[in-house]
């Protein structure tokens, strides 16, 4: 074990090492000195043990559509995990069939949230109101989306949702914002539709049989005329199903003009305004299935289908339980 002796004729001979050691536990008194006042000043302050959290709070390795499913009277609901990101809310001015309400802009997600893997499901919908209570026009399959609600109806489902505490601790179920249905659905793409630039019918539940109407494309497609069970089609890159057709969704803002800055977590518009709803449905053109399209119910009539039956449900997310909402109609 190595020792030092200090005396002045090793101090003349070696100062330099003598006076780093000195240095060193000069710094290591004061640090431990510094930590004991730290602890001390509030008696309070307590050594908690770390506890695991649960899978669906751990976000350190999840990747981008981690799924994880909840159980509900024995009904399974799956989710994909949307991570927090920024991305470009709106389309680019040379998108074809856009709309003047598109405008381009940044929208940051600061926290991450889970998306429903599927639209709402009648087997959903019923495991939440009772089995004598499914409003949808097109029945015969449990894996058929709830469709011919209104977003009331969608609010009061939710409302038994989390009455029942069936959620995960720290989360709650809503209907999503906007900015979050575009940037789920576009899961990192920035194409008219996550799949890529053209739609008649083939990649999504949309009417593009009529020559004139398919997207990108002259050829013709499908018209199906109906619902078809969610997870017909493709998933997108985060592993959700049907966010282009088949049902169109509810969101929870009401509508307003995008802003020209770029903005956070924004939730749009104010009680009174028209009521939003995104991602076409199985009786809409296929330009109105795009990420960017925005619908919205401008005379408050909606009554599930304004004017197309059996096109309105949604998609539950799963999010913070801090997180602020719109007022509730």
């Amino acid at each position: 074990m190595l020792q030092f002796r200090f005396t002045w004729k090793t101090f003349k001979r070696e100062p330099f090492v003598h006076v780093v050691f000195a240095s060193v536990w000069l710094f290591l008194a004061l640090s431990a000195y510094s930590i004991y006042r730290e602890v001390h000043k509030d008696a309070s302050l307590k050594i908690v043990p770390y506890v695991d959290p649960t899978p669906w709070e751990d976000s350190r390795s999840r990747e981008p559509g981690k799924r994880q499913t909840l159980s509900v009277k024995g009904v399974d609901y799956p989710f994909r995990w949307i991570p927090a990101g920024s991305f470009m809310m709106g389309s680019p001015l040379d998108e074809k069939e856009r709309y003047k309400d598109e405008d381009l802009h940044r929208v940051n997600i600061s926290r991450g949230f889970w998306a429903l893997e599927t639209e709402v499901t009648q087997e959903m919908w019923t495991s939440a109101m009772g089995a004598n209570d499914n409003p949808s026009r097109f029945k015969g399959s449990k894996r058929l989306p709830v469709d011919d609600v209104s977003k009331y109806e969608c609010l009061k489902y939710i409302e038994k949702l989390n009455a029942s505490g069936v959620h995960p601790e720290g989360f709650e179920f809503a209907l999503p914002t906007e900015a979050q249905w575009e940037y789920a659905c576009r899961a990192g793409t920035t194409t008219p539709f996550s799949f890529g630039d053209s739609l008649n019918g083939d990649k999504a539940n949309c009417d593009g049989d009529v020559i004139t109407y398919p997207y990108g494309t002259t050829e013709k497609g499908t018209d199906l005329g109906k619902a078809t069970e969610v997870g017909s089609y493709a998933p997108n890159p985060w592993g959700l199903y049907d966010m282009h057709g088949n049902a169109r969704e509810w969101v929870s803002d009401w509508y307003e003009e995008y802003p020209e800055n770029e903005v956070t977590d924004p939730i749009g518009g104010h009680e009174g305004e028209p009521e939003i709803y995104r991602g076409g449905g199985w009786n809409d053109f296929p330009s109105s299935c795009r990420a960017a399209s925005r619908h919205y119910d401008e005379f408050h009539i909606y009554d599930g289908f304004c004017g197309y039956e059996g096109s309105a449900g949604f998609r539950l997310v799963l999010v913070p339980t801090s997180r602020q909402y719109p007022p509730k109609q």
